[in-house]
């Protein structure tokens, strides 16, 4: 018959001791079990479990912790929490943390070099297991010396050239190509890319992938039609301005963000410019609510998910060992056909299509 018995000490804390006892094993066992150090018998171990309950003894964190060499708690640099694909990453990574048995730390640095910088010295002073970084300072050089002086980090959407860690990145090249076909094929030959941060991994790849596409149908690049906004405030509108003061400006658009996509729909509200009637559109990412836009728009979609769970698990396996050697793996990418993509106009600017009183303005 198995006993467990109560609290002898009313009133105190309940100790490992007063476990073992209650349990009727060993304080060592009882100690090994709370610090994952040994297997027990199930009947064992729901007896020291049953016994802890009854006692409310609680076991010491930060002793386990000590005993363990690690946290058991992960950090994860974000340059912008407000933006939605990386709201959703973030959202994803604690998730996996949580099914992992870590907890996640999330600093948000609002696109500012020096934060990211501190941030990351600040996680390494906290001893925190590993790191999870999300930048978009790519070409600040200092950047890789600080990450490589931080044990154990992951990069997420954007490279450091020099940073000697693992990388899970889109396929971006890949969608873009995809993004421009779908343009293509809708017969439109002139078509603009409006892209982020030019020193940007992903602005450069969907780069290329957008001139891989005008290069398969044979359509010559146009230096004019390629604009690097950038993600400030207001940066998507500043490029529709230059589009707009061409003679002719282009029947579609690929914007390398659904944000930037977002800017240049702002951008033709006053004008009265319809899409896809005026101008044809494509985002990438497929953030959150860009299925309810009018019209719902195209885009590229990059999984939050796969980038937050992935991230994780890549990070764990660096931190337990399994994988010893840096490593560079891609999330799938899939075009999302929605309303902002038809025939091109007749009309050679998009002015020519909005209500008259619009247009003269």
């Amino acid at each position: 018959m198995n006993v467990v018995r109560g609290n002898p000490r009313r009133g105190s804390p309940a100790t490992i001791k007063d476990v073992a006892e209650a349990a009727q094993v060993s304080a060592t066992a009882v100690s090994r079990h709370f610090n994952q150090r040994i297997v027990l018998p199930a009947e064992t171990a729901a007896r020291i479990e049953k016994a802890a309950e009854n006692l409310g003894y609680r076991p010491n964190v930060a002793a386990r912790r000590l005993s363990l060499g690690c946290s058991e708690s992960l950090g994860m640099v974000i340059s912008d929490i407000a933006y939605p694909l990386f709201a959703a990453v973030a959202s994803a990574a604690e998730a996996e943390c949580t099914r992992q048995g870590y907890t996640l730390l999330i600093f948000n640095s609002r696109n500012e070099l020096r934060k990211e910088i501190a941030f990351l010295q600040r996680i390494e002073d906290a001893q925190v297991d590993g790191v999870l970084f999300m930048t978009n300072h790519s070409g600040q050089p200092e950047m890789a010396q600080v990450i490589n002086r931080v044990r154990n980090v992951v990069l997420l959407d954007e490279d450091v050239p020099g940073a000697n860690v693992s990388r899970l990145f889109a396929r971006s090249r890949e969608g873009a190509r995809m993004a421009v076909e779908h343009l293509v094929a809708e017969g439109h030959r002139r078509i603009a890319y409006v892209g982020g941060e030019r020193d940007l991994l992903s602005t450069n790849e969907r780069l290329l992938g957008y001139r891989d596409a005008l290069a398969a149908a044979g359509i010559d690049p146009d230096p004019r039609l390629e604009i690097f906004a950038g993600y400030g405030e207001g940066s998507g509108e500043a490029a529709f301005a230059q589009l707009d003061a061409m003679d002719a400006p282009p029947t579609a658009i690929f914007a390398g963000a659904d944000m930037i996509a977002i800017d240049l729909l702002r951008a033709m509200r006053p004008l009265g410019l319809r899409v896809p009637e005026a101008v044809s559109l494509i985002g990438f990412d497929d953030a959150i609510l860009m299925d309810v836009l009018d019209p719902p728009l195209t885009t590229v979609r990059q999984s939050s998910e796969a980038f937050g769970t992935r991230g994780i698990q890549l990070l764990l396996e660096t931190i337990t060992g399994q994988r010893e050697t840096p490593t560079t793996e891609h999330i799938e990418v899939e075009l999302i056909k929605r309303g902002s993509v038809g025939r091109p106009r007749h009309a050679l600017h998009w002015r020519d299509t909005a209500p008259r009183d619009l247009a003269a303005q």
